[in-house]
């Protein structure tokens, strides 16, 4: 049984973590840290777990009773968190924020995406969960950069469910701003810009184009729907090939035929991909759930592969049939 703790506790993709921790036949959850919450019932926060938990939060940090700390900390306060504690030497981390994504010196976290990353997972002790956006688009093109083809700009258009700003409300999410509306944010500029940038320059050693993404604020709550088209020669059948040869082993993400709907992955941990060619332009659609991989379903699959479970164990979701 994996003893976990998670920190930083009350906001959705901690929710979503807490949901599937409770369900996963191999966990069990030591504690629930959060400090402005200490004392609460978790489902005084997470309303959706109600009749699944009777779990209080604490203010508590008793780390030598777990195998595993999932941060779930807002971006910035990882770092501050592992600067100012011990971590047991025994302890593994799942980090969920921006905060050791990308590669240095100065930590030892490994990038936590299974499709690029499985083997250094495997046998790592720190992971750095990768962002939802990020997940989205790289899925929809590491086949590619495995195959040296990314040599022309790429252009990405993704939409995101309000679920990817956070629980804590703003100008931009609350329902009668964000309802019948679509906004774009943050274009040429985002900040998972770097970590997809460095994926791909790990496929492909030469890669430098430029990565021209426009994210765009969707009027639904949760999923991430992108579209990628680049430069390319080759016809859809041996790209099509390409895909299916990269992804056949992975539990995860999948090359559909079919120009797919993003209802088909909310509640899943699933990528949906779809390929169509248009004269020399190859367009790729890309999918997933912001919420679970784009996060915390993705974090439960490092922790299978951090403690070597079957990879899907605890992440049997399926879509809404409506």
């Amino acid at each position: 049984m994996i003893r976990v703790g998670v920190i930083g506790a009350a906001g959705y993709t901690a929710g979503e973590l807490i949901r599937l921790l409770i369900n996963h036949p191999d966990v069990e959850i030591v504690f629930v840290n959060s400090t402005s919450n200490a004392g609460n019932k978790i489902t005084d926060v997470h309303s959706g777990l109600f009749g699944e938990t009777d779990l209080v939060f604490t203010d508590q940090l008793p780390m030598d009773e777990v195998d595993l700390l999932f941060l779930c900390s807002a971006h910035g306060d990882s770092k501050k968190f592992m600067e100012s504690h011990t971590i047991p030497d025994h302890v593994k981390i799942i980090d969920l924020s921006t905060d050791y994504r990308i590669k240095s010196d100065d930590h030892e976290f490994i990038y936590g995406l299974p499709e690029l990353n499985r083997r250094a997972i495997c046998q790592s002790k720190y992971v750095a969960n990768p962002g939802c956006f990020a997940t989205c688009i790289q899925l929809g093109i590491l086949p590619l950069a495995k195959h040296l083809m990314l040599n022309t700009e790429i252009h990405v258009n993704a939409i995101t469910g309000s679920t990817g700003a956070g629980v804590k409300p703003s100008s931009t999410t609350h329902f009668s701003w964000r309802n019948d509306n679509i906004s774009i944010y943050k274009p040429f500029t985002h900040q998972h810009l770097a970590e997809i940038h460095q994926s791909l320059s790990q496929l492909q050693n030469s890669f430098d184009s430029p990565i021209n993404f426009i994210p765009v604020r969707g009027n639904f709550s949760r999923g991430i729907f992108a579209t990628t088209y680049i430069n390319c020669k080759i016809d859809l059948e041996e790209i099509t090939r390409i895909y299916e040869e990269y992804y056949d082993d992975h539990s995860f993400t999948f090359i559909t035929d079919k120009n797919p709907d993003m209802k088909q992955v909310v509640n899943t941990n699933k990528c949906l991909i779809h390929l169509e060619k248009y004269g020399d332009k190859l367009l790729i659609i890309s999918m997933i759930d912001n919420l679970l991989k784009g996060a915390s379903g993705q974090a439960v699959h490092n922790m299978n592969l951090l403690f070597g479970l079957e990879e899907k164990v605890g992440l049997h979701l399926k879509p809404s049939a409506f």
